[in-house]
């Protein structure tokens, strides 16, 4: 699966998802990119999976006919999320 992690993930979820291609928004040249701007450029370029710690992306995008999943998580520390 092809995995997008946001910038404000814990960048250790890199190591634990193993068997999946998970490539961090930096290494693309989107940390700029705001959320609905970055899940249009996802999209576009066949990622699977958005995961994010930004719990309001629900409120702040229109997520209706996406084509991406989205996993929001609930802690940002990854000593917690690793748990």
């Amino acid at each position: 699966m092809l995995i997008l992690l946001d910038n404000n993930a814990p960048r250790g979820l890199v190591r634990a998802l193993v068997g999946h291609n998970v490539v961090e928004a930096r290494e693309r040249g989107w940390a700029t990119l705001k959320n609905g701007d970055l899940l249009q450029a996802a999209e576009q370029s066949g990622f699977e999976l958005f995961l994010t710690a930004d719990k309001n992306i629900r409120y702040q995008q229109n997520l209706v006919g996406r084509k991406i999943a989205i996993v929001v998580l609930s802690q940002l520390r990854w000593r917690l999320v690793r748990l």
